[in-house]
């Protein structure tokens, strides 16, 4: 009797572990996609602040029009983009995705950079205001893509590893492999540092 009690016990707890690991998959592909939308809130908050930032800048620098429709059309393909269902497994939607949100970053470096000609810009409270907030939301987006990269991470890891491949592939056949985000040649450049 003792042993089929202990052969039971046994049973019952392999299932129990088993059935904590079949969860794992919907339950990681749900982190991936709320850390996805983060990363998206994010987005949408600095191009919800840009307009203001270009309106407070097209006051003081009135000729620097090509920076200011640099940044006006970088924001609009970001922010027109279509985003397809599958973009979380689909490398070169993802890849689209992060290069519009990469120029766009680029786009606005240049437009602050604009603002070091202007004595009187800078000194502005409102482009002060937006300056603040607009390298908050960078911090937040950076804070954002480092979720989601750890939330991909984890669940990519469990379609990889033995025996949660094996669980996924029997019982979450759709399941894929998610993409990250990956540094570009330009963001990996050294800035250069020059003193007069």
């Amino acid at each position: 009797m003792k042993k089929i009690l202990s052969y039971l016990l046994l049973v019952a707890i392999g299932l129990g572990l088993s059935g904590c690991i079949i969860n794992n998959v919907p339950t990681y592909d749900e982190q991936v996609k709320a850390a996805w939308a983060q990363v998206n809130n994010q987005y949408k908050r600095r191009a919800d602040l840009i307009p203001n930032l270009i309106a407070t800048v097209k006051g003081y620098a009135k000729h620097e029009k090509d920076v200011l429709l640099q940044v006006t059309e970088a924001r609009s393909r970001a922010t027109s983009m279509v985003l397809p269902k599958d973009i979380l497994t689909n490398p070169a939607a993802f890849k689209k995705f992060q290069a519009a949100q990469g120029e766009l970053t680029s786009a606005l470096s240049r437009l602050l950079a604009v603002s070091e000609r202007y004595p009187d810009l800078k000194a502005s409270k409102n482009f002060l205001a937006l300056q603040s907030q607009l390298e908050g939301t960078e911090n937040r987006i950076s804070v954002a893509r480092r979720d989601y990269i750890t939330a991909v991470k984890k669940y990519n890891l469990e379609l990889r590893t033995i025996p949660n491949k094996w669980i996924a592939h029997f019982l979450y056949p759709d399941a894929k492999a998610k993409q990250v985000f990956s540094i570009t040649k330009e963001e990996a450049k050294v800035p250069k540092v020059e003193f007069n």
